[in-house]
């Protein structure tokens, strides 16, 4: 099976990130996305990350009973800091019949060549990556002079959402502001829960 991995922080998943992810499912050759939920991004502060296991829940309300989506839980099994790297590492000796994909946006290709053993990342993995406004794919594209080969460039519709923005209603008590911005069943569990408020 031909598998793309979407990692994020997805705090919280949102329509945004959904579509995205559907989009690929759809019309690129993987056959599953899996939406990889990271417990801490090395690139990112950790300050605002809600509990690991309730971002992976949340994830899990968003996609129910779409076959093509799947949260993935494989980072919170792993050393951290989680690296992509090593979680690749780890899916292929798990699914060793498996083809895996890594899904980016453009403007995460800019920092590419700051993630662990990037080069090992570009000559083994294929890259999906779907264009963001202000940052464009070149064809030929090198990260730090090593040619990145295996990359297939897809246009999503993208929505400007941010889970910043998010969780900065709900800080304020205008979660129903958030409406429409994330399904309706995440939406109602973070207010069930409290989540963010904080």
């Amino acid at each position: 099976m031909n598998i793309g991995l979407y990692f994020g922080s997805f705090n919280p998943i949102h329509i945004g990130h959904l579509i995205i992810a559907n989009h690929i499912a759809q019309n690129s050759s993987v056959q599953q996305v899996w939406l990889v939920v990271s417990p801490h991004n090395p690139l990112k502060s950790a300050n605002s990350l809600l509990n690991e296991y309730h971002r992976l829940h949340l994830v899990n309300i968003a996609i129910e009973g779409n076959l093509r989506l799947r949260a993935c839980d494989i980072e919170l099994q792993l050393p951290k800091p989680s690296y992509t790297i090593d979680t690749l590492t780890y899916l292929k000796e798990k699914y060793p019949s498996c083809q895996f994909s890594i899904i980016i946006g453009s403007d995460g290709l800019q920092n590419l060549h700051k993630w662990k053993n990037y080069e090992t990342l570009i000559a083994n993995y294929p890259f999906i990556v779907y264009e963001r406004p202000n940052y464009p794919i070149n064809a030929s594209l090198t990260i730090k002079n090593n040619q990145l080969n295996q990359l297939t460039v897809v246009k999503a519709p993208l929505l400007e959402i941010s889970a910043t923005y998010i969780r900065q209603l709900v800080k304020e008590g205008k979660i129903h502001s958030a409406t429409y911005l994330l399904p309706e069943k995440v939406l109602q569990e973070i207010d069930k829960n409290n989540y963010y408020k904080k």
